[in-house]
């Protein structure tokens, strides 16, 4: 009898490491999908690089960041390759915080982002998480071990503006995108705030970017991000803020920050997140 339970131990251990292996590959077929799709949709910058004369008509604060961000002459961020690590608060109402791990592809023009992650739900237990942006659609899917979904957002408008919100939210990170064009519109607001619209076909999204002493981004955030409430898409204010600059690619960029949905009796974190390590492409790379 022993030896029977031990073999069937044995038995539904390979199985549910076979699952795990097959989950774990096909999500990382999926992602690479995804980032296919998205870079095949990449489009040559509107600019190679960044001239301290592009930002004169900009309003005041915009151009003390752009000048505290970039030095003239930086070559324009196409790609992205982003990894995080930090913690994620699976409760609205509690404090149900989890580690987590990820990386990041972002391609600037047309804008898309693949974020992938691994959430640590118990010691042996990863929930994935893929959230994006990729052809104007957006994406929010978690499967356990990457094979039982436990979550997904269906596709919408809802869903893309959250998704096209967050890759404007997080541009201090890749600041050239920031840059104005046809598609980036900064308007005053006060002599630390300015608004960004960025549009993307039929979507557009519209921030107010909050800078600090030194002219660098301290917070972004939006009357009305869509959240899932009771299966319902309901607009709430939402905030972002950045600390921790250094120097990357020529560029300052915030190595933390955390976001927040922000509710009458204040605001209510969910993520916060340290880059480990970031890679750009640059205009005229291959």
């Amino acid at each position: 009898m022993l030896l029977k339970a031990t073999i069937v131990v044995i038995y539904v251990g390979v199985a549910a490491a076979a699952a795990i292996v097959f989950g774990t590959l096909s999500w990382q077929r999926n992602i690479s999908s995804l980032v296919t799709k998205m870079e095949s949709g990449r489009l040559d910058p509107h600019r190679h690089a960044y001239r301290s004369g592009d930002i004169k008509e900009l309003p005041k604060p915009v151009q003390r960041y752009f000048g505290a961000a970039l030095r003239d002459g930086q070559p324009m961020v196409t790609a992205a390759s982003i990894e995080h690590t930090g913690t994620f608060n699976l409760s609205e109402t509690g404090e149900r915080w989890r580690s987590f791990s990820s990386i990041q592809r972002v391609v600037t023009n047309r804008p898309g982002f693949v974020w992938d992650a691994r959430v640590r739900m118990a010691p042996a237990t990863r929930v994935f998480v893929n959230d994006g942006y990729v052809d104007g659609d957006g994406i929010l899917v978690a499967k356990l071990f990457g094979l039982a979904k436990v979550m997904e957002q269906p596709p919408g408008a809802e869903l893309a503006q959250g998704a096209f919100m967050r890759f404007l939210a997080e541009s201090p990170w890749y600041p050239t995108a920031l840059l104005p064009n046809d598609h980036v519109l900064w308007k005053a607001v006060s002599d630390n705030q300015a608004s960004v619209v960025l549009t993307d076909g039929a979507t557009e999204v519209e921030l107010l970017f909050t800078f600090d002493s030194s002219g660098l981004v301290s917070s972004v955030s939006s009357s009305g991000r869509y959240r899932t409430v009771d299966g319902m898409q309901v607009a709430t204010p939402w905030e972002g803020s950045f600390w921790n600059y250094e120097e990357c690619g020529g560029m300052m960029i915030p190595l933390e920050g955390e976001v927040s949905w922000v509710f009458p009796e204040g605001p209510k974190p969910y993520w916060r997140g340290r880059i480990r390590r970031v890679e750009y492409r640059f205009a005229g790379e291959s």
